[in-house]
């Protein structure tokens, strides 16, 4: 297990209901870390809920944004605060629970080896299971077209991450331009087109416990209309998705 900082990563957006809980299961899984909250202006008093929690807890931290901005964006923020304060080890997560505390000791077993873990919903069988037959045909759409068209085949679309921030050069994630939900498979794409090496391991992630889907039919075809656009970019602009030894975007080096 790495011995430097580890920053644990919720986006927030209307999670009231069970931000308390999240936040006990993250406190009592037995790791030594601590926790990044962005809030996006939640309207049912999640901030709010959150400022209680960063007043108690000094391991607790708060990003209060202005508005939804997109998930993407979102983790960006967060992954630069990362950076900023000097965490060595990143795990993104989902804030509805269904990215469960209990694989953090999972991770953990990759990380001497690879410099982003994932959680995967694919690697086994159990995965998916309870989910509607909706849902579950649109995960496997996702993971069978970036699979096919950007070669990864990997859960490219979860949130739910280990990212070894001190094997990444920051200017990696500079070159990610996606602000929704393509974020997840792009910043991938872009972390594997720069040569740094990728590991899973399966994981059970239950039906939606708390809050709804924020996945609509505007962000699933802009995450598909994504795809085509990185392979264009791969063919007529790849400059535009490696960074230099110098950790900065190869485009920047021409200004």
């Amino acid at each position: 297990m790495p011995t430097k900082p580890i920053l644990i990563f919720f986006p927030t957006y209307n999670e009231a209901e069970h931000i308390e809980l999240l936040y006990q299961q993250v406190t009592n899984s037995g790791i030594l870390a601590e926790i990044l909250f962005l809030d996006d202006n939640s309207p049912d008093g999640t901030g709010e809920i959150i400022d209680g929690l960063v007043a108690k807890d000094p391991r607790v931290h708060v990003i209060h944004r202005s508005g939804k901005l997109g998930i993407g964006s979102a983790h960006l923020d967060g992954i630069r605060w990362a950076y900023d304060h000097g965490f060595s080890t990143l795990i993104t997560m989902d804030c509805d629970l269904g990215h469960s505390p209990k694989y953090f000791q999972e991770f953990f077993k990759y990380t001497d080896n690879f410099d982003v873990v994932i959680g995967s919903r694919h690697k086994g069988t159990e995965g998916t299971r309870g989910w509607s037959w909706f849902r579950k045909i649109l995960t496997k759409m996702g993971y069978l077209a970036t699979t096919l068209l950007l070669n990864m085949p990997y859960d490219s679309t979860i949130a739910f991450r280990l990212y070894r921030l001190d094997h990444i050069p920051r200017g990696v994630f500079d070159l990610v331009r996606s602000k929704g939900y393509a974020f997840f498979f792009e910043s991938l794409y872009i972390i594997k087109f720069n040569g740094h090496r990728i590991a899973e391991f399966p994981i059970y992630m239950p039906q939606r416990t708390y809050g709804k889907s924020k996945m609509t039919g505007k962000e699933i075809f802009n995450s598909f209309k994504q795809l085509f656009v990185i392979l264009l970019r791969t063919v007529f602009q790849k400059k535009t998705l490696i960074c230099d030894k110098n950790d900065k975007p190869s485009w920047a080096m021409d200004h």
